[in-house]
């Protein structure tokens, strides 16, 4: 967790933030405040201090918008780009109040011309320098930038694991740089409860196999593999990842390959993007139209569970992806019995 003091000077109009950038492990958290006040911590190896309270955040990508909706700070947004999903419902009002920079990732100049005083991804790949640039030309800028522990610039600071104790650590920082602390405190608390129930009713699912298909564009399925959050939810819900002798988060595979292992369970990742086969609809058509897949035990006995895209990547909505996977696997052990 970071630590908070009480400010003794008042937030300028745009921008009162200094940081500092040092390399570091990803888990050496600061657990000081600065001797002027600051609120410190670390993201990514880069140490940040922020002087004051921001008021022109910009979020880079859906997760980050969501982490700050989430905690109610939309009026401290002055911009946010990249939906790969759509918004979920329960945020929907609140994210059509700020301006979209970019459809995709804002270009260097478009982030600086929004002049934020604190920038928020999830994904490292928005700070690439065809996005919205490297992150130590924003601290050049005076303008601190917060990157997701759990895609780091440097894959030597990421986790082994992409887990849950990253994004609610996440979740305390933000809330602790923008002064919301008991709702940070609260939203932690609502999501360690759904992990604490899926943990326990792990026991009694038997250790079902289960399959995560993102996509099959170009006929190639991609699947979840050991690296990824999908990995970590087949394991606190009680599965075995058919898949989990795959490197990476995500790989292709083949029809035949699947219907050799022959899981119980069938996640398909609902995108919205509009491509063909994106939907969970279409991937769910296609499974029990095709000869290979339709004799399927998941496919013949229908347990093939939506979830949406976006949970699927570490964000304040996979909670969402964990517990619906979790209630599929309930149903599929009651099958059973």
């Amino acid at each position: 967790m970071i630590t908070r003091l009480i400010h003794t000077t008042t937030l300028a109009a745009t921008v009162a933030v200094t940081l500092v950038g040092c390399a570091g492990p990803a888990d050496d958290r600061a657990e000081t405040a600065g001797d002027d006040g600051a609120v410190e911590l670390t993201s990514c190896g880069v140490d940040l201090t922020v002087d004051g309270t921001p008021e022109r955040a910009v979020t880079l990508e859906q997760g980050a918008t969501e982490v700050m909706l989430a905690l109610g700070l939309q009026d401290r947004m002055i911009g946010t780009s990249y939906l790969t999903d759509a918004v979920a419902p329960e945020y929907r009002d609140a994210y059509e109040e700020i301006p979209v920079l970019a459809d995709q990732y804002p270009s260097t100049e478009q982030l600086r011309g929004a002049a934020p005083d604190f920038v928020y991804s999830m994904r490292a790949s928005a700070f690439a320098s065809d996005a919205a640039g490297d992150r130590r030309e924003l601290v050049d800028l005076g303008v601190p930038a917060y990157l997701s522990a759990n895609d780091c610039e440097d894959p030597s600071l990421i986790p082994d694991e992409v887990g849950f104790d990253a994004i609610l650590d996440e979740v305390a920082d933000i809330a602790e740089v923008f002064g919301v602390e008991e709702r940070g405190r609260e939203l932690v608390a609502e999501q360690r409860s759904t992990l604490d129930a899926v943990t326990a009713d792990a026991a009694a699912t038997g250790n079902p196999s289960i399959m995560w298909l993102y996509s099959s564009i170009d006929g190639a399925p991609v699947v979840a593999g050991a690296d990824g959050l999908a990995q970590t939810m087949s394991d606190v819900a009680g599965a075995t990842n058919v898949f989990e002798d795959l490197d990476g988060q995500w790989g292709e595979t083949s029809w035949d390959e699947i219907a050799q292992r022959d899981p119980d369970v069938i996640v398909l990742a609902d995108l919205s993007r509009g491509l063909p086969g994106d939907s969970a609809e279409d991937k769910a058509d296609q499974l029990r139209d095709d000869a290979v897949t339709q004799a399927l035990s998941a496919v013949e006995r229908d347990r093939l569970v939506a979830v949406p895209a976006t949970e699927l990547d570490p964000s304040v909505r996979s909670i969402d992806a964990l517990e619906t996977v979790s209630d599929a696997l309930q149903d599929h052990t009651e099958d059973q019995r």
